[in-house]
């Protein structure tokens, strides 16, 4: 069978290559052998692994996804994240450095925003202080006038 794994940036997979596949759904988990009918169905985060002709085994961590198998030789995942390796305690390590990695670089990227938020409330305060208009605020009725 085919395999292809992409995700929105690259191709993770691309083996013709396959014995079987094992993947999770929300239902738990499934293999998919050739002659498989065709079959559609969302992935949960998870580990898919699959067998090549030769028995050696292979992996794909996925952060959620789809996965289709069509004409029962040709089965496509795509995912949002994925990342591949034949050692799952290497894959393991992997996936985790990059989901911390990831969540430092989220973590970075709030404190940022938030700066700027703070940077742009202080301007417009700055800009919106009486003593830049001096005739304006004379003019103008005390505060809770308006609710009468």
């Amino acid at each position: 069978m085919r395999l292809a794994v992409t995700t929105p940036f690259a191709i993770v997979v691309d083996t013709d290559d396959v014995a079987h596949l094992r993947a999770e759904d929300p239902t738990g988990a499934f293999g998919i052998l050739t002659g498989h009918a065709d079959f559609l169905t969302a992935l949960t985060v998870s580990v898919a692994s699959w067998r090549d002709r030769a028995g050696k085994e292979h992996h794909v961590a996925l952060r959620g996804g789809m996965l289709e198998v069509r004409g029962g030789n040709t089965i496509a995942i795509a995912s949002r994240e994925a990342v591949a390796d034949d050692d799952l305690v290497h894959l393991e390590t992997e996936v985790i450095a990059r989901f911390r990695r990831q969540l430092a670089e989220e973590r970075d990227a709030r404190a940022d925003a938030e700066r700027l938020y703070l940077a742009a409330i202080r301007q417009i305060s700055r800009f919106l202080r009486p003593e830049r208009y001096p005739g304006w605020a004379a003019d103008r009725p005390p505060f809770g006038e308006y609710d009468r």
